[in-house]
């Protein structure tokens, strides 16, 4: 009974964090872009009133996979430690973790794949497309910090760099921690690298057939993915948290760098993406590889 609360409690956190975090990025880039926008509590609002709404659904592959995704984000994140707690502790949390993200990309994709509409269709191409393009350099540069640490766990990899600022991986390996960054960029499909769903030229994409509560499930496995994204990040180079408190506010510096560069950076196309992260932060990332190694 604890575990499934402890579970629960988990995903609140990280649901109410993301959609925390959405709304005040939007408010942040209206800014920017010498707006007023929204109130920084609009996700909630958002959330809310698509759940309140009538919901179409074309087939049980559609619901299956809105589950899939929220699901497997939330799997995710009880692996990663946050602020000293992790929900299941193991000793590679680090593989599970990028093994259990993928299933929840893939449940979204299946999910709006199943709707039959072309736009969706192409926006899931494009997004799949794109994560084999983010993947390798991201997973070069996670190769390299097993390497360094000797092991795969995430929260050793965190306690590692204990002891202050100059013991974290983004003082120890810069060209690592900005092929992570470009990486994480496109990891949570913002500018330049948002083709997928690009709202000119394919109706938003992947969400052009969803409704209701169909979309509010997207709303949170968005919310999800951001805190899990950031998660990594912050324990990778930002050397974890010794407290939740410590840990989100690293978590709300990395995003807001995707923010600002989303709000000023135009969109690639998808080519022009996939080419972008096979050479430079794909380089940055086998340059800091072969410092380590050697």
């Amino acid at each position: 009974m604890m575990a499934v609360l402890r579970v629960f409690l988990f995903g609140f956190f990280a649901i109410f964090i993301g959609l925390l975090f959405m709304g005040i990025g939007r408010k942040v880039i209206a800014r920017i872009q010498l707006r007023y926008g929204p109130p920084f509590y609009q996700a909630f609002l958002d959330v809310g009133k698509l759940f309140a709404r009538k919901s179409i659904t074309h087939n049980f592959v559609m619901d299956l996979g809105m589950v899939m995704a929220l699901a497997g984000l939330v799997a995710t994140m009880l692996f990663i430690p946050i602020g000293g707690h992790t929900a299941i502790k193991t000793s590679s949390n680090l593989i599970v973790i990028m093994y259990l993200m993928a299933i929840g990309y893939l449940g979204m994709a299946m999910a709006v794949a199943a709707s039959g509409n072309p736009n969706a269709t192409i926006g899931v191409s494009r997004a799949l497309t794109m994560m084999l393009g983010y993947e390798v350099p991201f997973f070069t540069v996670i190769l390299g910090l097993i390497i360094f640490n000797g092991t795969s766990s995430l929260e050793l990899i965190a306690n590692n760099q204990a002891g202050g600022i100059l013991n974290w991986n983004m003082i120890k390996f810069p060209l690592g921690f900005i092929a992570a960054e470009i990486a994480l960029q496109a990891m949570m499909g913002e500018k330049p690298f948002d083709a997928m769903i690009a709202p000119a030229e394919i109706a938003s994409g992947p969400m052009v057939e969803l409704s209701g509560k169909y979309l509010g499930l997207a709303f949170l496995t968005h919310a999800v993915s951001i805190f899990v994204e950031t998660a990594i990040i912050v324990n990778l180079f930002l050397g974890g948290a010794s407290n939740i408190f410590e840990f989100v506010l690293k978590q709300f510096e990395i995003y807001l760098i995707t923010v600002f560069i989303e709000a000023v950076f135009p969109r690639f196309k998808i080519e022009q993406a996939v080419k972008f992260l096979w050479t430079v932060p794909m380089g940055i990332a086998l340059v800091q590889l072969v410092m380590i190694v050697f």
